[in-house]
């Protein structure tokens, strides 16, 4: 449980003798941008997480900032994190590894709220977002990093807007700083539309925040009609429309960016994808695989993935493979409150090369690391729902095309299914055998030339629009086939 109190002008300027260093080094950060709020509003944690309290997070501090009406610039409030570093250097929390590395796990949350008119007192409900953020953090070890994204499906200040989702970005204000227990930096959260947020997990976070930073008031149409409790607060903002240079999130913005210039964005998502390859690494969703080189009574080697049959189990190195190749990826037919987001990095940068390697977006390989067998399969037939299977062009285009790896993962079962071009290191499948099976892990090796004959063939899975279904895709001489059904074949595999 929180309280909001104003900070103390002693603690605020850090003149308390035994005031926490890690602590005093923020507050810094934040005098250098707010001189004149040296006792700002602060929500702070009763119990404090090192005494068995539920809130990581010590302290959210809330400043008013005027912003900048002549650089789009809408005044709002600018709210702190105090805890996701290391404010202490005693253990309490983070353990103590040195100045020279990273503050406990070396960042700090932010997050930007325009300010409605009439608006004396920030809002609380900011904190308590910022507060579950922090808890995934701390439960799951994974940091977050500029362009991630936190699919939250539930409007951010629990009421009925379209802003449900997140994605981060440098504090455009706040600067990183060192510590005497490390250095750290200060992400800020942004809130988008469910639009976005998929776009953003097609393309990535970096370009789609480009386009929010860029999309004017002039570009806008028609603003289509808010939600009655939005409607109190007056007229629709003359500013920048989906939040301007440094990105403020409007809870009461009604359009997305793609609802205010559509072809325009849309054109450049897709070039983005074109051109610089799509971070969406893979999805859990509805799909199986039968190999089609075995008979159907040789149980042991072929039928254990068909629906109907009962499937082997994954071990748990292949879980744990598997489910950090999905750090990134969407969770189809499942409403997670905060599903997984990029694995910790120890060096808190992103790899300056995403192309080469099975292991260029996870923490481990994927490489079985335990002496199972291996098969080789001469031919095989992959079946995929509806949804999932309008992902394929996504995989071959931003995916194999640029020397990556795309990875099904059935929410079935343990069937997965993963895609790899002949760019990528670790895997098991090779271009003399392009289909291998690790249990019922399979792997699929594409060249390009065959990638580029199956975007081709498979064009009509680009439209937006529903498809009769099933669609049947073969390519004979690949010994492959791919099969797009109803979702009652996945729901009800004995029928």
């Amino acid at each position: 449980m929180d309280e909001v109190r104003p900070t103390s002008g002693a603690q605020a300027h850090g003149l308390v003798p035994l005031f926490p260093p890690g602590l005093q080094a923020i507050y810094g950060e934040c005098r250098r941008l707010y001189p004149e709020q040296a006792n700002p509003l602060q929500v702070t944690a009763i119990v404090k997480y090192w005494l068995g309290g539920p809130d990581p997070l010590d302290y959210i501090s809330m400043y008013r900032n005027m912003g900048c009406p002549a650089q789009d610039i809408q005044e709002h409030w600018h709210y702190v994190s105090f805890g996701l570093s290391d404010l202490y250097g005693d253990n309490r929390v983070h353990e103590f590894t040195g100045a020279d590395g990273p503050s406990g796990f070396g960042f700090e949350l932010t997050f930007r709220l325009k300010r409605e008119m009439g608006e004396t007192a920030p809002p609380t409900w900011p904190a308590e977002l910022m507060q579950g953020l922090a808890r995934y953090v701390f439960q799951s070890e994974n940091t977050f990093c500029s362009g991630d994204h936190v699919s939250w499906h539930n409007p951010l200040d629990n009421s009925e807007s379209r802003i449900q989702h997140m994605l981060l970005t440098e504090d455009p204000q706040m600067q990183p700083i060192q510590t005497p227990f490390g250095s750290l930096s200060f992400l800020q959260i942004v809130g988008v539309c469910t639009e976005e947020l998929q776009a953003a997990q097609q393309w990535n976070g970096q370009g789609i925040l480009e386009l929010m930073r860029g999309v004017k008031v002039e570009n806008r149409k028609k603003v289509k009609s808010l939600p009655l409790h939005c409607e109190m607060h007056g007229a629709q903002s003359t500013n920048t429309l989906a939040g301007g240079p440094w990105l403020i999130t409007d809870m009461r913005r009604g359009e997305t960016i793609f609802d205010i210039d559509p072809h325009l964005q849309q054109e450049r998502v897709d070039q983005g994808i074109e051109t610089e390859g799509s971070n969406l690494s893979g999805v859990s969703a509805k799909c199986v695989w039968d190999d089609l080189s075995r008979p159907p009574e040789d149980e042991e080697d072929s039928r254990s993935i068909c629906i109907g049959s009962q499937p082997r189990r994954l071990s748990d190195k292949d879980t744990e493979q598997i489910r950090e190749t999905l750090r990134k990826g969407l969770e189809f037919n499942s409403k997670a409150a905060l599903p997984p987001i990029s694995s910790q990095r120890q060096s808190h940068e992103r790899p300056q090369s995403r192309k080469d390697s099975l292991e260029s977006e996870s923490s481990a390989a994927i490489v079985p690391h335990e002496l199972v067998r291996t098969r080789q399969l001469e031919s095989v037939h992959l079946k995929f729902n509806q949804e999932s299977g309008t992902l394929l062009p996504l995989c071959l285009r931003g995916r194999l095309l640029h020397g990556r790896h795309f990875t099904y993962k059935s929410i079935n079962g343990d069937t997965a299914i993963t895609f790899v071009s002949t760019g990528v290191e670790g895997a098991f499948a090779t271009e003399e055998h392009p289909y291998a099976a690790h249990g019922p892990w399979l792997q699929i090796l594409l060249t390009e030339e065959f990638v580029e004959q199956m975007l081709g063939d498979l064009q009509e899975l680009n439209t937006r629009e529903e498809t009769k279904l099933p669609k049947e895709y073969s390519w004979p001489e690949k010994k492959l086939k791919i099969s797009v059904l109803p979702d009652s074949v996945f729901d009800n595999p004995l029928q």
